[in-house]
């Protein structure tokens, strides 16, 4: 079992024994999650630790769609759950990038995408190829495409 796998167990028996419905609930939402991914496919597999806080950020999105959601609709209750369990999860994945961190690795991306040829707005995907492996893991991908566009445009 990888490591964050066996920390999330550990941590939801912690959160069981302290009757913490909301951590418990969501830990036991994330593992049936990873539970799932294991699954799919042709064969049984254990997910790496990457692969885990692949699906534990696709999760945490979730939530804050979800937030998002209610809080249009008018059920702030609801949404502040959402919420504190994005919170909850964001707990496990790796501290996402700054605005300036992220704005400084896009405009190197650009310069190197230039200097290959690439210009104007075709350029979005030579950037995009660059900039993915670089902040992958640490930054949203729309995120990410909104400030390489930003830059691109100038």
């Amino acid at each position: 079992m990888t490591t964050l796998k066996s920390k999330l167990k550990e941590d939801l028996t912690t959160a069981m024994k302290a009757r913490d419905e909301l951590t418990s609930s969501t830990l036991r939402l994330t593992l049936t999650a990873i539970t799932k991914e294991e699954v799919s496919g042709t064969s049984a597999r254990e997910l790496s630790d990457d692969e885990v806080l692949k699906v534990i950020a696709k999760e945490a999105k979730k939530r804050r769609e979800a937030a998002e959601a209610f809080a249009q609709g008018g059920r702030t209750e609801q949404a502040e759950r959402e919420r504190a369990e994005g919170k909850l999860l964001d707990a496990y994945l790796p501290k996402q990038l700054t605005d300036d961190e992220l704005d400084a690795i896009v405009t190197q991306a650009v310069a190197e995408a230039r200097a290959a040829g690439a210009e104007g707005p075709r350029a979005m995907g030579a950037v995009m190829k660059i900039v993915n492996p670089k902040v992958a893991g640490l930054a949203e991908g729309g995120r990410v495409a909104a400030t390489v566009k930003r830059v691109l445009a100038g």
